[in-house]
């Protein structure tokens, strides 16, 4: 059974705005899934904070290009009204955060890729940086 890898916005970035120092772990994973080893997962939510931040740095126009080559990538978990409530309701200190993790089981995924532990603690779904994840997938 294939891996289906939650991306947390702040991986997605790291491969979208080719963040130097994180850049190729993400990528590696990303090419995981243009050839079907993985699937990935992000929440639409992304894609508005996505947009904004990679438009700071690029054009309008060449972030929505590179929003759209991502999108061929990744399945989309949608925010859903139970979603909403429960992560209004629920003990996680960030609601950003509370809102992807319960995209990341509304969707099966087996594992939350991030940069951000504190913002998931309590998860019931493994936690981890795309390099803890590539060291792991070596070790199968």
């Amino acid at each position: 059974m294939k891996d289906r890898v939650f991306l947390d916005t702040n991986v997605v970035l790291d491969l979208l705005g080719e963040r130097i120092s994180f850049y190729a772990s993400i990528a590696r994973i990303a090419s995981l899934a243009d050839r079907s080893k993985v699937q990935l997962v992000t929440s639409a939510i992304s894609f508005p904070t996505l947009y904004y931040l990679l438009s700071k740095y690029e054009s309008p126009r060449v972030a929505l290009e590179k929003l759209r080559k991502f999108r061929l990538l990744t399945d989309i978990a949608e925010l859903t009204d139970l979603i909403l409530d429960k992560a209004l309701n629920s003990t996680f200190t960030d609601f950003e955060d509370a809102l992807q993790y319960y995209c990341a089981l509304s969707t099966h995924c087996n594992i939350i890729l991030t940069r951000d532990f504190n913002g998931f603690k309590g998860s019931a779904l493994p936690v981890m940086t795309p390099d803890e994840y590539l060291a792991g997938r070596l070790g199968r």
